[in-house]
């Protein structure tokens, strides 16, 4: 079992790693360094209740009995951006782990079949010519900082992880990203979304 202090030397090496594919995952229970605050079923089925959060690797050891759940994820490359997005999210964007950002969300969401059997400019004509979600996202930079994890291929409950960090000032920003994105036509396509608030220990 591993000791707080390897956690959180596991979490800083995630937090300036910048090449390559990442395993994580986010394990909930007694003992964590992420206080979670509240989870809430946006929809269909929710997740356990627990007092914290991991952000461990994905080949460490889960045996210990604390743990409620445990969902992972793995970093790729971006899906749905273009050149000159990828640009200006690189341009505004702020890593993770910043001091001031002690206020973090981890939302796991899973889409419906009709969106897989959509083909790939499909689905990004609906993620952003239609529902403008990587516009959004930029509007909020670099207040907000994310991470999106890749789940579907690894034979998890949901297809994709995302965990944002943010100082509390800026809490109200975040309410009004999720609610604008919740209103967007590619969340019709959601059939499993669940909202984890969490604040530093």
């Amino acid at each position: 079992m591993r000791t707080t202090g390897e956690i959180d030397s596991i979490e800083d090496r995630m937090r300036h790693a910048t090449r390559g594919p990442l395993f994580v995952s986010f394990a909930a229970g007694d003992a964590g360094t992420w206080h979670i605050d509240r989870i809430a079923a946006v929809r269909g089925e929710g997740l356990a209740p627990a007092e914290t959060l991991s952000i461990v690797e994905a080949g460490a050891d889960h045996s210990q009995d604390s743990w409620r759940w445990i969902l992972r994820g793995v970093t790729s490359n971006t899906r749905y951006t273009n050149r000159q997005e990828s640009k200006t999210m690189t341009q505004r964007q702020q890593g993770l782990g910043r001091p001031e950002a002690t206020r973090a969300a981890l939302i796991p969401i899973r889409k419906n079949n009709a969106w897989w059997a959509l083909s790939q400019d499909d689905r990004r004509r609906i993620f952003e010519e239609q529902s403008g979600h990587i516009a959004t996202g930029i509007e909020y930079l670099p207040a907000i900082a994310r991470r999106l994890h890749h789940s579907r291929e690894l034979g998890e409950p949901f297809d994709f992880l995302t965990w944002f960090e943010y100082a509390p000032e800026h809490a109200g920003n975040f309410e009004e990203l999720v609610k604008r994105l919740r209103k967007t036509r590619e969340w019709q396509y959601v059939d499993r979304e669940v909202d984890v608030r969490l604040r530093r220990i």
